[in-house]
């Protein structure tokens, strides 16, 4: 009976996540095709998804045009100037810009020291190399920490001597913290 409990819960470990996932991107598809092929009046299967791929990639060929850069900028002060809306618009518009872009902003992992003269780290990524500009000082860096199993985390202000910079591949890094340490490739020590 022991041995078939501990296949049926070793089957869950990898049909869960597989099944999970799977699940996810369906619902996704689904919901984006459905919306999009909506607002066309079509009922063909994938053609919302269709239409998001080539609005995007249309979006990104005219705003590499600087006319196109320069409508969307007044298009942005606009809703920047709607009191819910440039709060909604701003966090999303810089959370999508610190992950992808020329601006990235999770690319710099680091263990910063907890306690001086312990061994108990935080990883974290610097954010900002100074805080200069908020009046604490040009030894201050900005370290976010996320936390594991939740899209949350915390700002923290940290020495510079306590910030310890790792040579290692920052997606890798954000795999690591975000999973509570249990996924991701073995670090090397």
């Amino acid at each position: 009976m022991n041995r078939l409990v501990r296949w049926f819960l070793q089957g869950l470990i990898y049909f869960v996540p597989i099944a999970l996932t799977i699940f996810v991107l369906v619902a996704s598809f689904r919901a984006i095709d459905r919306a999009l092929g909506g607002l066309l009046g079509t009922e063909v299967p994938g053609a919302g998804v269709l239409v998001l791929v080539v609005g995007v990639t249309l979006l990104g060929f005219l705003l590499s045009n600087f006319l196109s850069r320069r409508i969307l900028g007044l298009f942005e002060r606009f809703l920047d100037r709607l009191p819910l809306v440039k709060l909604l618009h701003t966090s999303v518009k810089d959370l999508m810009g610190a992950f992808v872009g020329d601006k990235r902003r999770f690319d710099q992992p680091v263990a910063i020291e907890i306690a001086p003269g312990t061994d108990v780290h935080a990883f974290g990524f610097v954010t900002r190399d100074s805080l200069a500009d908020l009046g604490l000082g040009d030894e201050l860096v900005a370290v976010y920490l996320p936390q594991s199993y939740n899209f949350a985390g915390q700002l923290l202000a940290v020495p510079r001597g306590r910030v310890r910079k790792i040579e290692h591949d920052a997606a890798e890094m954000m795999a690591l913290v975000v999973s509570g340490g249990v996924s991701g490739k073995r670090l090397p020590p």
